[in-house]
């Protein structure tokens, strides 16, 4: 994915006082600015990621939010299914003997994340937030393949959403 900087990108590089982690965020809204998150709330909940806290070198994550029609042409393309979906990450592979802080990219569809929110009973932001976070979990290895990985991860999510005053994303709604 390209993240060159453009139109409605926005990044921010922490200053010498940040508390860590010491971590250059990307974002580009290519989805329109209604519900979506400012830059500062994504800074937030990534720095509540406690591998990315204790991490001592330089990382850095490009974000893109999308709307419906590329949330799909992404998941086709990426995932070879046809419909847009909440979250996908790419985990950046370094060539052999190159050292870069890259950690990868998440693309989030703004309106699957509305659209969710509603039906789970959920704000928006806090879904955004839950989302935002899963996919940094996925570049960091964490996946959900079987149910011990799952449980591992979303156990994982649920501490950190704790932390930022969120609830927990798994419990029942009914």
């Amino acid at each position: 994915m390209k993240t060159e900087p453009s139109r409605g990108t926005r990044e921010r590089t922490p200053a010498a006082s940040d508390p860590a982690p010491k971590c250059c965020l990307w974002l580009k809204n290519e989805a329109g600015r209604r519900g979506v998150p400012v830059l500062r709330s994504f800074e937030r909940w990534i720095s509540a990621i406690p591998e990315l806290r204790e991490h001592r070198d330089w990382t850095e994550l490009n974000i893109l939010i999308v709307d419906s029609a590329a949330g799909r042409r992404f998941n086709r393309e990426f995932r070879g299914r046809d419909y847009a979906t909440n979250v996908l990450s790419f985990p950046y592979e370094p060539a052999p003997g190159e050292h870069s802080g890259l950690l990868g990219n998440i693309v989030i569809c703004a309106p699957v994340v509305a659209r969710e929110a509603r039906e789970q009973h959920k704000t928006p932001r806090d879904h955004f937030a839950h989302m935002t976070i899963h996919g940094v979990l996925h570049l960091l290895g964490y996946d959900h393949e079987n149910e011990r990985d799952a449980d591992r991860m979303e156990q994982l999510e649920r501490q950190i959403l704790t932390a930022l005053g969120i609830a927990d994303p798994y419990a029942s709604t009914a």
